[in-house]
């Protein structure tokens, strides 16, 4: 993309985030290219900082000040270079070693070369000299179970245990729920219901019921009802709001509430009553939704499914341990969601879900496969009621005239869709106005099944703006509704959590502190992503340095992305991971690069490598320090 740089620019503003091979880049708030930053032009600004810049030569940029930093820490490896101590960062697109200076916090041991460390930042305003700090923390040696994870979660300032006065509030929650709560509520406990979920969830949000009537159906959404439990102003309150998400690394959850609430009391758990807050539609056989209401609302969850027993029910296979009635509920799910679904898809939804890879681990916590998660139509099934629940709140805080907390996804920049243009085009893909949605739609239905579907897609969702939360209904892209908000998670995502009680009638929050609020969610939803990602990063270079060490690494297929004149840039979508086939690596060589055609070809055998290539590999090096994967041709 190129940089957005106005000729007569002179103080420019945004957050700089170097690149591993050298150099950075300047970006806006939306993401938006700002200016190329040379090697040597970024002065004593870190990744991730906001800064000042002022406009050099052509497209590029030169740093000017430092605004704000990113972290006051930096998670790195303990070393000795020269007999001086330093921190190599976790994080290789932070180009500087740190040097260690006295004064930190006492540690549980002196630390060896090769721990993982805290550094606290000293002030840097010299670039002439390396930064420097003081070590805070120990984390253990580089390796050792779980330091990785704890790395992720410094790196991130995720936060750790719940303050003494959130467990004390957790801890005085009643077991049970009372008589007087139950009568004021509607009693749906006679009702067949039903949660799907991963194998390995803790926290149950959501549960559903369908039945048909003479009609079509009713389908009723419940959601744990966590504002019963929840009061604004709490201790529970303010940590909740403090953390607004809870965040899923590989090997565990940081929940946005204690343990006791959001696994246990809040969860819907199958067998026992639990408070909810339900939506309660009735649907025509056509999928047309005629009626809606609302209601507080005590259930008893009939059943947990995982995600793999109701898409074997679905496909009319024998799950052993359920009731004849409970693969003919989920049949009768699937039935109404399926419907639903056709008709999201041709008002024009577009389709942009990409399969989860799950990582498992090993006993002792280190990555040991990986599973690609299809969205299949037991995910679809729920992903379908979800959406109806939240869109069906969005649009009754829009009737009632109440502040809320909307989840927007504003249009695509166009100069950001014409690049995207350009760019499939080199893949054989002819676009025409990508601004028109129905154009999107085509190129979505167009790539679906190609080898390279799974990077068009990357391509293409980078071109959009990304999700965030506003206090403004400006409306989904994506899912194309004009209103929509999150409800569906309130165990987990605050904003939900604001949507039930305004739902609830409760006395709202003014229009400056939804905007301060919509703010700070779209911030931690943002760390958490980024922690999650990260998290994952750490245990594929993890699973693929066991996979070089194995007797038998394991073949993936690999998409080419991209060419160079050093090799090809790959795509493993069976594993989500990016990686380099050397040109010297690849087979029967020699090989020429051409420029004009971007492919390798043998002139002897005439073979070719180009961009969208599907080719087998296996792993044939990794640098756990660049976080960069090389792989060869099988």
């Amino acid at each position: 993309m190129r940089p957005n740089l106005k000729p007569k620019s002179r103080n420019l503003q945004g957050k700089l985030l170097f690149n591993i091979r050298g150099g950075a880049r300047l970006i806006a708030a939306d993401d938006r290219l700002i200016a190329w930053i040379a090697d040597g032009m970024t002065g004593t600004a870190l990744h991730g900082d906001t800064v000042e810049a002022t406009p050099s030569q052509g497209e590029q940029a030169r740093i000017t000040r430092v605004i704000e930093r990113a972290h006051e820490t930096i998670i790195g490896l303990f070393q000795k270079q020269h007999g001086q101590a330093i921190v190599i960062p976790d994080d290789p697109r932070n180009p500087h070693v740190f040097l260690v200076r006295s004064g930190g916090k006492p540690l549980s041991r002196p630390p060896r070369v090769g721990d993982k460390v805290v550094l606290h930042l000293d002030p840097w305003n010299d670039p002439g000299e390396l930064p420097t700090g003081r070590l805070t923390e120990l984390l253990g040696a580089a390796g050792a179970p779980g330091v990785d994870m704890l790395s992720v979660i410094r790196g991130h300032d995720l936060p750790a245990e719940f303050p003494e006065a959130c467990e004390r509030e957790a801890a005085a929650v009643p077991d049970d729920i009372s008589d007087d709560i139950i009568a004021k509520r509607e009693d749906c406990r006679g009702q067949f219901v039903l949660t799907i979920d991963p194998d390995d969830a803790k926290d149950h949000d959501d549960a559903v019921s369908v039945e048909r009537t003479a009609h079509g159906w009713q389908l009723t959404v419940h959601i744990a009802d966590v504002a019963h439990y929840v009061r604004p102003g709490s201790a529970l309150d303010k940590e909740a709001r403090r953390r607004a998400n809870s965040t899923y690394l590989v090997d565990r959850c940081i929940p946005m509430l204690p343990f006791r609430l959001s696994a246990d009391l809040c969860s819907l758990r199958a067998g026992i009553p639990r408070l909810a807050h339900s939506v309660f539609f009735d649907i025509t056989a056509q999928g047309k939704i005629t009626k809606v209401r609302f209601a507080k609302t005590v259930i008893q969850v009939h059943a947990r499914l995982t995600y793999k027993q109701a898409m074997a029910m679905i496909k009319g296979e024998h799950v052993a341990g359920f009731s004849p009635d409970v693969p003919k509920a989920v049949q009768a799910s699937w039935q109404l969601a399926s419907v639903v679904r056709k008709l999201r898809f041709a008002a024009g939804s577009l389709e942009l879900d990409f399969p989860e890879i799950k990582i498992w681990l090993d006993a002792e916590g280190r990555a040991d496969r990986m599973e690609r998660m299809v969205n299949d139509e037991s995910h679809q099934l729920v992903e379908e009621f979800m959406l109806l629940a939240n869109e069906a709140v969005a649009k009754e805080t829009q009737r009632r005239n109440v502040p809320c907390i909307y989840r927007i996804h504003e249009k695509p920049d166009p100069d950001r869709l014409n690049e995207f243009r350009k760019n499939a085009a080199t893949a054989g893909l002819k676009l025409g106005d990508m601004t028109q949605r129905k154009e999107v739609m085509r190129m979505l239905t167009a790539i679906r099944g190609r080898p390279d579907e799974f990077r068009l897609k990357i391509d293409f969702l980078k071109s959009l703006r990304r999700a965030a939360y506003s206090p403004d209904p400006l409306g989904h892209y994506g899912l194309h509704k004009a209103n929509y908000l999150h409800f569906t998670s309130p165990i987990r995502r605050y904003a939900d959590l604001v949507a039930h009680r305004v739902l609830a009638g409760e006395r709202g929050t003014n229009r400056k502190e939804l905007t301060e609020l919509s703010k700070h969610i779209s911030d931690t939803e943002r760390t958490s992503a980024q922690a999650e990602q990260e998290s994952r990063l750490v245990k594929k270079i993890e699973f693929f340095q066991r996979q070089l060490d194995s007797q038998k690494p394991q073949t993936f297929r690999a998409i080419v992305s991209d060419t160079r004149i050093h090799g090809l840039t790959v795509e493993l979508p069976d594993a989500d991971t990016t990686g380099l086939i050397a040109a010297e690596s690849l087979p029967n060589g020699p090989y020429t690069y051409d420029r004009t055609r971007s492919e390798f070809v043998n002139r002897r055998t005439k073979r070719t490598f180009k961009i969208g290539d599907e080719v087998k590999v296996i792993v044939c090096r990794v640098d756990a320090a660049r976080r960069m994967i090389d792989f060869a041709p099988v």
